[in-house]
């Protein structure tokens, strides 16, 4: 499948050496109203071919690029006639295949914030404030620059902060502009992917749905498919995509795991099947997950329980369905790039989704993913255009693996009763009141933690329900918030009064990195 997992000609391709973060570059691009899109090293020219970018970006990288295991891209991505930028590694790389040299750093080396000082202000570095903060990460240093370089900025350890060849079109960053921490990060960027590079500002994910339709009706031909609807934002979005595709031929299938939040069942019923009138089909599972997780407390090993359950229940749909031979998903651009470190690179892989990680090797179905290349936000996008309720469109993300991510240690009735109740009650505290418009996500944590407690008079000894509050844009990066005390109150005292199996109520105020979103 290539038009719903890719995107338009022209934008800026991003060849991934292993940054962690390198989805926050395709993320900033996108924001500047550029397509962008991410491949690895070894196929980078190959996309460049298919793609025919306006411009090239090249991610930081854990590895030293003169290590005999340093990622292997082709030098001929730099005769292209495209402006090339490089970050970090990026830099050091360009470097090394231009005339440059690349050491160790050792007291050269920078971690974390540093002052950058303009050299020249003008052009790529326009309307850059001198002496702003940038974010540093590296160990490897450029020691000598290529013919034809100059410097653009530089910090104390660091004189080749800032470079170019501006006849060539090439550039070089030894610190992070992705990253918030960098202050000017954006201007760069924009300078290089629309001044430098001339890119079209004409990319917006509501002006693609009916190419996403087309592209799906093309690859299912007189096909079905079988699609494992959550009643989230992404599996929602992707269903109304292919039911305008392909109409009848889509069997919806929704998974009652046992794991759902209050009164989700009842509400993909009334949306999907009398509201939108697709095929429906519920499957009661609940008593097959619950009893395969029964005594697992690893989070990864719950992730792929309920990934590998979820797969077998729609394979033996799809097999009561005649010609039903594709299989459609909600997957995100962010779900592949954690899950499969980087589209096959060298990413650390931070957890696996069960629309993911979980499928089997000899899966015997082809994937409908037609929002595989989009971020959350550019799916709500979507969601809007193509007319969809906005409780749907606008509500917050919920795992795949529902609450088991948020119930710790051993998953029992009893606890997800609890939770599910202590959940509902934030929401319903948080929604009422409309405070959850610049929310990405609020919802309560069950932690077997005992703790001492009074109600009634009478001691308990009972568990900790923990309050998850953040603000994100694309869930890549999270900053905890902070509800109004009254709020907050209120919640604590609703849980400790409403729900049994509570002593106390904590709040959470980690973000995203170091901690993730989800507890596990």
């Amino acid at each position: 499948m290539s038009e719903p997992n890719g995107g338009p000609g022209g934008g800026v391709l991003i060849v991934d050496f292993g940054a962690q973060y390198c989805q926050l570059i395709a993320r900033r691009v996108r924001e500047l109203g550029v397509y962008s899109r991410i491949t690895v090293p070894e196929r980078a020219m190959f996309t460049f071919a298919h793609m025919r970018p306006d411009a090239v970006i090249l991610s930081g990288g854990p590895r030293s690029v003169y290590a005999h295991d340093a990622p292997e891209l082709d030098a001929a991505i730099l005769q292209q006639g495209v402006p090339v930028l490089g970050i970090c590694y990026g830099l050091q790389w360009l470097a090394q295949h231009t005339g440059g040299e690349v050491t160790p750093a050792q007291a050269g080396a920078e971690y974390g914030r540093t002052e950058l000082q303009v050299v020249d202000a003008t052009g790529f570095l326009a309307g850059v404030r001198d002496r702003s903060t940038v974010w540093m990460s590296h160990g490897d240093k450029v020691a000598r620059l290529g013919p034809g370089f100059q410097v653009l900025g530089k910090s104390g350890p660091c004189p080749f902060a800032v470079v170019a060849d501006r006849k060539r079109g090439f550039y070089g960053l030894q610190f992070h502009p992705e990253v918030a921490h960098t202050e000017d990060g954006g201007r760069m960027l924009k300078n290089f992917v629309l001044d430098v590079a001339r890119c079209r500002a004409d990319w917006h994910p509501g002006n693609i749905s009916e190419t996403k339709i087309a592209a799906v009706r093309e690859l299912v031909g007189a096909g079905e498919v079988v699609l494992g609807l959550s009643g989230g934002v992404d599996s929602s979005v992707a269903a109304v995509l292919i039911h305008r595709a392909i109409g009848t031929r889509l069997h919806c299938v929704f998974v009652d795991n046992g794991l759902l939040r209050h009164g989700e069942r009842q509400g993909v019923e009334a949306l999907f099947r009398d509201h939108y009138h697709m095929d429906l089909e519920v499957v009661d599972a609940s008593e097959r997950f619950l009893g395969e997780l029964k005594g697992v407390t690893d989070p990864e090993q719950k992730r792929k329980i309920i990934g590998r359950i979820f797969v077998e229940v729609f394979r033996a749909k799809a097999q009561q369905k005649r010609g039903a031979r594709f299989l459609g998903q909600g997957t995100l651009y962010p779900d592949v790039i954690e899950s499969v470190a980087a589209h096959g690179g060298a990413t650390s892989v931070i957890k696996s989704h069960h629309n993911v990680g979980g499928l089997p090797q000899d899966l015997d179905m082809t994937l409908v993913e037609p929002l595989r290349d989009l971020f959350k936000d550019e799916v709500r996008t979507i969601g809007r255009e193509l007319g969809l309720p906005s409780a749907l469109v606008d509500r917050q993300p919920f795992p795949g693996p529902g609450l088991a991510v948020r119930c710790l240690g051993e998953i029992t009735r009893a606890k997800l009763a609890s939770l599910r109740d202590a959940d509902r009650i934030v929401r319903e505290e948080i929604e009422q009141r409309d405070l959850h418009r610049n929310l990405w996500q609020w919802f309560a944590v069950h932690v077997p933690q005992k703790s001492v407690g009074v109600k009634g008079d009478a001691r308990v000894y009972e568990d900790v329900c923990v309050l998850r509050v953040v603000s994100s844009q694309d869930a890549m990066t999270a900053d905890w918030e902070l509800l109004p005390h009254d709020v907050l109150k209120r919640i604590s005292n609703r849980i400790l009064n409403e729900v049994k199996g509570y002593a106390r109520v904590c709040l959470d105020i980690s973000s995203k990195p170091p901690a993730t979103i989800e507890w596990e």
